[in-house]
């Protein structure tokens, strides 16, 4: 059972609208996408840099609610940090 479960929807630069969910499982953060409600999930292998910054801001809000540990955000950082160097937070 995953550990936690965050999601949001964006546009991708064509405009079309995209539901990403992102589960926590065992430390590390799975990403998943649709474009339509009723359609399966499909894993996200290379998640862009702006579904990073969201989950930090997600991330971020749960901390503050006691939802989530403190840690998890310098967690987040540095996983942004490995994959995106020239662009981190």
């Amino acid at each position: 059972m995953p550990k936690a479960e965050i999601g949001w929807t964006r546009r991708e630069e064509s405009g079309q609208r995209l539901d990403v969910y992102v589960q926590r499982v065992g430390g590390e953060w799975r990403f998943f996408k649709r474009s339509k409600r009723y359609q399966p999930w499909q894993s996200v292998t290379e998640p862009i840099l702006e579904d990073w910054l969201k989950l930090l801001d997600a991330v971020r809000r749960r901390v503050q609610r006691r939802r989530s540990p403190p840690d998890e955000i310098t967690r987040v950082q540095q996983t942004i940090r490995e994959r995106f160097p020239e662009e981190a937070p």
